[in-house]
């Protein structure tokens, strides 16, 4: 079985091998399908727009493989927003050849309108099957259809699947193989949308539709959860209560992790008898990576958060929620649904505001969704709260470490929405305010599969993440803190002991390549109390924001290693005015929280605003705004803290 992910552009598929699409409303069922057909692990949630780009991948039918294409959910092939674009674009053979036949995915609970897209899906003449979902809850719901009478009326073959139904899905597989299952109606829809209204009456009449009775299960627990006040309470409580689990939970975890590596290190000193290779490898690699993959409990737990939310239903009820907080910011449900992505990493938030059919609610959007909080700030926020606040704080039942992790991702939020407000004001003249459209799915028990594909995807690109590019990095700034090498001369004309292995190690560091770069740019970031080690880790982490806590680790691995830890903590300024000094004040702690709650640093999110911008222009000014806000919220953060503390 093999597969294929592209985010944008022509998709790369099996030559000669037959390409079906998948086509269906958001929500229908057709990614969870697109899942269990290729086995892949794709994005799965419950509200519209998660799937923004093309998944690709194959599928075993007969004695051949034939490539499946998971295409955006749209409710039309008359496009009003990027995603439906790229649906009719494939439909109609502008990404490449069209394809050689059309899986409608259609929800049996809402038939009358998913009956819309079958109707123009008919008139592109391509051979079509149809694919039932949701039968199991049509039933539960005291609803029902006469599968057979809705294949005659449709002039398709209609194939119920339930999800969890393997039985359904081999018939489904075995079907795809037979040509007779793939009809081009001899009848086809009307393309008069009055005369669409009267044909899909029609079919259900035909079909012996009975409505599905609303949910009384649903509609109990949404009054409760889309209350106003109460709903967003409920929220908020939630998000605590997480930020909470995050810290008690992931902390033994991380203290295994933790011991794990510093034991590795251990045996690369007792074993490794050059020099320079077992500083590389304990510190640059072992300690380095050690120092990021610590923190892998927290993304788990992240994941797994967000897995339940939206697997669970629940997550649209937040984006219905939010839709009156972003309605002040001049944005509607869809943006929040990017910038919920955004949590996760922001190049998918950004993409993903490609189902936003304003385009200036997309630059809006895409301005700002660098402020919410992503995956890779966790390892940063966790590190610098940890030295800020101690472990066994509280306030009242609850840890105040998991208080300041919740507040950190409510600042990157009511920052998106504050910024977000001045970009619509700035872009009020470039398009007109389309209106919001979302369905509510009923409330289920999550999935354990889907929530254990969500925290091993997370995980696994978190850990290629390290592997790839912190790896990278993290030997990168081994060799600058290493080179050149100081030699006895230069130990002996700046007075150093050469047998004092930690007077040793900072001279080293103070004087070496590193050094010179961070003591060039240190000036710019002075006055917010970070000295050009810090410097050095605001550079590094424009390639990985997990990398800046790589470099603090080797920074003070070589001043104390035998206990990096605790000398993170205790690190002082090496030379300057302020030599000596305390580096870490709660001051200087606090101020890198903010500077990296909202500084643009990450070279992906860069080029990823270029592509969906179009250019440069929109990627110049986040970067510049931004950094400026960062430094500017940093210095007011560190002088309010200092005052503060005396």
């Amino acid at each position: 079985m093999s597969a294929h992910h592209h985010g944008g552009g022509t998709a790369v598929v099996e030559v000669g091998a037959r390409r079906i699409a998948l086509v269906g409303n958001p929500n229908a069922g057709k990614s969870t399908l697109f899942n269990a057909l290729t086995g892949l692990s794709a994005k799965v949630a419950n509200y519209p727009g998660v799937t923004v780009s093309r998944s690709v991948g194959s599928v075993a039918v007969g004695d051949q493989r034939v490539v499946v294409e998971d295409l955006p959910g749209t409710y039309s092939l008359d496009p009003i927003s990027p995603d439906e674009q790229i649906v009719a674009r494939v439909i109609e053979g502008h990404e490449g050849e069209s394809p050689d036949g059309v899986v409608v995915v259609l929800d049996a609970t809402s038939l009358r309108r998913s009956l819309g897209l079958l109707a123009q899906v008919q008139q592109t003449g391509l051979p079509t099957l149809v694919v039932l979902t949701f039968t199991d809850e049509l039933a539960r719901r005291g609803g029902g259809i006469d599968l057979a009478a809705l294949s005659d009326a449709v002039g398709n073959q209609v194939v119920p699947v339930t999800a969890g139904n393997r039985n359904q899905l081999h018939d489904l597989i075995a079907q795809l193989d037979d040509p007779c299952c793939w009809r081009v109606p001899a009848v086809p829809a009307p393309t008069d949308p009055a005369q669409v209204t009267g044909w899909v009456d029609s079919v259900l009449t035909a079909a012996g539709f009975r409505i599905p009775q609303v949910d009384a299960r649903t509609r109990r627990i949404d009054s409760v959860l889309l209350h106003p006040v109460w709903g967003t309470v409920i929220f908020l409580v939630a998000m605590v209560v997480f930020f909470q689990v995050i810290f008690t939970v992931a902390a033994p975890i991380q203290g295994w992790i933790e011991t794990l590596f510093g034991w590795l290190a251990t045996l690369v000193d007792e074993y490794v008898t050059v020099g320079w290779l077992s500083g590389l490898l304990a510190d640059g690699i072992i300690g380095g990576v050690g120092s990021v993959l610590v923190f892998l409990p927290q993304i788990a737990l992240l994941f797994a958060m967000i897995a339940v939310l939206e697997s669970s239903g629940y997550m649209s009820r937040v984006a219905f929620l939010m839709d009156r907080v972003m309605g002040r910011a001049g944005l509607e449900g869809r943006a929040f649904v990017a910038m919920l992505s955004s949590v996760a990493c922001a190049v998918p938030g950004i993409m993903a505001t490609r189902s936003l059919p304003s385009a200036r609610d997309r630059i809006a959007t895409m301005m700002t969704a660098p402020l919410m909080t992503c995956s890779a700030r966790l390892p940063v926020y966790t590190m610098l709260i940890a030295m800020l606040v101690p472990s066994d704080a509280r306030l009242g039942p609850l840890g105040l470490q998991g208080l300041v992790m919740f507040a950190m991702y409510l600042l990157g939020a009511v920052s998106a929405m504050g910024a977000a407000w001045v970009f619509k004001y700035v872009l009020r003249g470039k398009g007109p305010a389309l209106p919001f459209y979302m369905e509510m799915p009923s409330y289920q028990a999550p999935r354990l599969s889907d929530i254990g594909h969500a925290v091993w995807d997370a995980c696994a690109h978190f850990v290629m993440r390290v592997g790839r590019i912190i790896l990278v990095l993290t030997i990168a700034i081994w060799a600058l803190l290493s080179l050149p090498v100081a030699s006895d001369q230069d130990l002996a004309t700046a007075g150093v002991d050469p047998t004092d292995e930690v007077a040793v190690a900072e001279y080293q560091i103070d004087n070496s390549a590193a050094a010179a770069v961070g003591k060039t740019i240190q000036p710019v970031f002075e006055p917010l109390g970070f000295d050009w080690r810090i410097t050095v880790g605001l550079l590094s982490a424009m390639g990985a924001r997990e990398t800046f806590v790589a470099t603090m680790g080797q920074m003070v691995s070589a001043d104390n290693p035998d206990d990096p830890g605790s000398a993170l903590q205790e690190m002082t300024w090496i030379s300057g005015p302020h030599a000596g000094q305390k580096l870490f004040t709660p001051g200087v702690a606090a101020a890198l929280l903010v500077y990296f709650a909202f500084a643009l640093q990450c070279t992906s999110t860069i080029a990823v605003l270029k592509q969906e911008s179009g250019g440069w222009k929109w990627p110049v000014i986040a970067f510049v705004y931004l950094t400026a806000l960062a430094w500017v919220s940093a210095l007011v953060v560190k002088l309010v803290v200092e005052a503060a503390v005396g």
